[in-house]
């Protein structure tokens, strides 16, 4: 893809967006953020990328933060739009029918932490910091950070995190749940392993399932226990129904298209 912050390739079934602004630590500006959320749309469509995997170049962060030298000046309302950018492309990810994994080397700050945030599972080295120290410029995380962190790892440390402003380390993040797994280095490589692993299922059941836990969330209990039983159903209007089972009774792998 013709992307001058961003480099898009797939391979293996694997789709691989790498945020490309290292000497800037990958800090998001306007024009990657744009480039992002046009990536997102053409992985979304490419029949080839089954699982996304998110990571930053240079080795020492996935995304620094937000680019503060671009936000010193901004008016109120282009501090709103500014918010609304990064929060519409962080949506995407949590709304595309396939696997997002962030792979997570060095300094995940800011932005960069609420990018990991909506990944769907996240992969992090043993060096990587992960904060959202916001509140020492003046503002608070305004790309979902204050929504999606207290879900993931609760109300009490996800203020904690905000009021005190400290970068939690990699062992840390994952004793409180906000990193799936912790490597000694190249988590893109673990991510690839999962990637290949979940590629290997229907992915019109990963997407389904995806979306029953993304939309139960915001419902009470019940009302998403029922919404589960509908997406269930759907699920039996696929061929990959009818090919999992007929293969599990044939006692053979599946075939999934």
């Amino acid at each position: 893809m013709d992307f001058e912050t961003i480099i898009y390739e797939v391979k293996d079934n694997i789709c691989y967006i790498t945020i490309n602004r290292p000497k800037a630590l990958n800090a998001l500006n306007v024009q990657a953020l744009t480039e992002l959320s046009k990536a997102l749309d053409v992985a979304a469509e490419d029949e080839n990328a089954k699982v996304i995997i998110i990571t930053g170049a240079g080795g020492r962060a996935f995304v620094a933060g937000a680019d503060i030298s671009a936000m010193q000046m901004m008016t109120a309302e282009e501090a709103y739009d500014y918010a609304r950018l990064g929060q519409t492309t962080y949506n995407k990810i949590q709304d595309l029918p396939k696997i997002v994994i962030a792979a997570i080397d060095g300094f995940a700050l800011g932005g960069g932490c609420e990018l990991a945030l909506a990944c769907d599972i996240r992969v992090a080295s043993e060096k990587s910091q992960i904060g959202i120290p916001e509140v020492t410029l003046g503002v608070f995380p305004g790309f979902a950070g204050t929504q999606r962190l207290p879900r993931l790892v609760g109300t009490g440390m996800a203020k904690e995190m905000l009021a005190t402003a400290r970068k939690i380390h990699a062992a840390e993040a994952k004793e409180i749940g906000l990193v799936n797994y912790v490597v000694p280095e190249n988590p893109v490589a673990k991510a690839e392993e999962l990637a290949a692993q979940i590629c290997k299922n229907s992915m019109s059941a990963v997407a389904l399932g995806k979306r029953a836990m993304n939309e139960g969330m915001e419902m009470e209990l019940k009302k998403g226990i029922e919404h589960e039983a509908a997406l269930f159903a759907v699920a039996f209007t696929t061929a990959d129904q009818r090919e999992g089972m007929t293969a599990f009774l044939e006692k053979r792998p599946a075939n999934f298209k």
